[in-house]
């Protein structure tokens, strides 16, 4: 069943359609409705083009949050084989909402890491809706540490609203968590390539997205937090995230222009949940043309392109 979110309501009246013509022609095979059809997929088409073609920045923040877009476990499934998850930080527990191990990806070994938010009630719990606590972005470093010294390159997928805010989480070293995550990813001497596949937000973000390559898909959104975090700081008025997410500049085609990120992924037709095998496969040819890239260079010069891409971020703005 397809979940239609507010703006694609002309979408979802014509698919509708559809949908009727198709069970009453099932039902009486002696109606032929194949005509109508057509021209209703037809205006479809058109009715998708039209919208995507000019989403918002809120609209975006929707896309990528929407809750049949492909998640971490998709990809993980979709262009990685042998995947083997490690759990535990080796210092008080697991964190379900990070996914971090060894596979390999088209053949090559490498370390993958990620944040699952889950696709139904029972798995979003489980994964906290994808926002770590500390021993999430610690058992990362783990498997960053890991990667470093045998020498594989480090991919990780993002998918987060930003770190889990409780007091246990505060209370075992938060803030530290993902400091001590980030300045891992800029000390690795392997080749390490992010790619924001939904939201990525704040610092629970950046501790596994310092990579050497950033890519966003089209109708992903990364920032500092989240639209109705914001609102709610500036204007005391959570129900002004529209306005926020506008100003705040974290479409993919605004942080493109600012030097942020890399590259921009393109996304099928209406969104990466209407064909999620397309998405993948793309994804999957950025980041092996970005391996390929990065393997001509010394561990040495690895770091340190990756050190000043970041230092360069708003450096001619």
């Amino acid at each position: 069943m397809q979940t239609y979110l507010d703006f694609e309501k002309p979408i979802a009246d014509l698919e509708g359609k559809i949908h009727e013509l198709k069970k009453l022609a099932t039902e009486d095979e002696s109606i032929d409705t194949s005509d109508e059809i057509g021209r209703l997929e037809i205006r479809v088409r058109e009715a998708i083009q039209d919208i995507y073609s000019k989403l918002t920045a809120w609209q975006k923040t929707q896309v990528a949050r929407h809750p049949q877009r492909p998640h971490f476990v998709d990809y993980a499934a979709g262009l990685f084989t042998e995947f083997t998850p490690l759990a535990g930080d080796r210092t008080f527990g697991e964190d379900a909402a990070i996914q971090a191990g060894l596979a390999r990806f088209r053949g090559q070994p490498v370390a993958l890491i990620g944040q699952e938010k889950g696709h139904d009630t029972k798995s979003r719990i489980k994964h906290n809706f994808g926002s770590a606590r500390p021993e999430g972005y610690r058992k990362a470093m783990r498997v960053m540490e890991m990667a470093d010294r045998f020498g594989l390159p480090v991919i990780s997928l993002i998918d987060t609203a930003g770190a889990y805010p409780g007091v246990g989480a505060e209370e075992r070293g938060q803030a530290e968590a993902i400091a001590r995550s980030t300045e891992m990813c800029l000390g690795l001497k392997v080749p390490m390539v992010s790619l924001v596949i939904g939201e990525g937000g704040s610092g629970g973000a950046i501790a596994i997205a310092t990579g050497n390559k950033v890519y966003m898909l089209e109708h992903s959104i990364y920032s500092v937090i989240s639209p109705e975090g914001a609102a709610s700081i500036l204007w005391r008025d959570s129900t002004r995230a529209r306005e926020a997410a506008t100003n705040m500049k974290i479409t993919a085609e605004d942080l493109k222009g600012l030097g942020v990120i890399d590259e921009i992924i393109a996304e099928p037709l209406g969104g990466a949940h209407r064909e999620p095998e397309t998405v993948i496969n793309a994804a999957g040819n950025v980041i092996e043309k970005a391996l390929a890239e990065l393997g001509q260079l010394s561990g040495e010069e690895v770091r340190n392109a990756r050190r000043q891409k970041f230092l360069a971020i708003g450096r001619n703005l």
